[in-house]
């Protein structure tokens, strides 16, 4: 996949992802943002933050920043704020996940919401994320990883091709994912419909140089 297939496929979500996406995922949003447990003041970044679907489940004395590549879907997000006078909601904002225009240690935590298995390069986005939080903040990923069960791992497998039309790689690996990213996971459990996707708690550490 690459930047203007993914802009494409979310063009085409921007309308119905509400419809589609909305009921299915709130589960794991809500898990999320409770989870988060946000103290008064404290600055959440949400990678991929979409159609602003989470953004109302934040409490009000949070200061959230969303971003995504997607202008279309922004908008929609953008009118979720308006509409809903969420004073928690500090900015939504275009922009590359892969190359956030923030600061290091900028945010006490972060999140991201069915992206990894979006971007190009998730290990590249995973070192983003992990730069502009802050150390000893806490990084929280859901996505869907690659079945275990021989028959649906071999179906996500199968349908991988069509990943940049979908907008999504369908068959990431988990364990992969974990070893290209060096993620210090605190807490994993599974969510929404059928336990089919992961919600990884991790802590905001610096990656472990390569060994020669």
């Amino acid at each position: 996949m690459n930047i203007n297939s993914i802009k494409s496929a979310y063009r085409r979500y921007a309308r119905v992802y509400d419809a589609l996406f909305g009921p299915i995922f709130h589960p794991a949003r809500k898990l999320i943002v409770e989870a988060l447990d946000t103290r008064p003041g404290e600055r959440v970044l949400e990678v991929g933050v979409g159609t602003g679907l989470s953004l109302p489940l934040y409490p009000a004395d949070a200061r959230v920043v969303g971003i995504d590549i997607s202008k279309e879907m922004l908008d929609k997000a953008r009118q979720r704020v308006e509409r809903g006078r969420l004073s928690q909601v500090e900015a939504v904002l275009e922009m590359d996940a892969e190359d956030m225009r923030f600061a290091d240690n900028t945010f006490d935590k972060v999140v991201a919401m069915y992206v990894v298995s979006v971007v190009p390069d998730p290990a590249r986005l995973v070192d983003e994320m992990r730069r502009v939080c802050k150390p000893g903040g806490e990084i929280f990923i859901v996505n869907h990883f690659r079945s275990r069960h021989p028959l649906l791992g071999a179906s996500e497998e199968f349908i991988s091709p069509l990943s940049n039309i979908a907008g999504f790689r369908p068959d990431m690996d988990l364990d992969d994912f974990l070893e290209a990213t060096q993620l210090d996971v605190v807490e994993a459990c599974r969510a929404n419909l059928f336990g089919y996707w992961k919600v990884l708690r991790c802590r905001s550490t610096l990656k472990e140089p390569l060994v020669a």
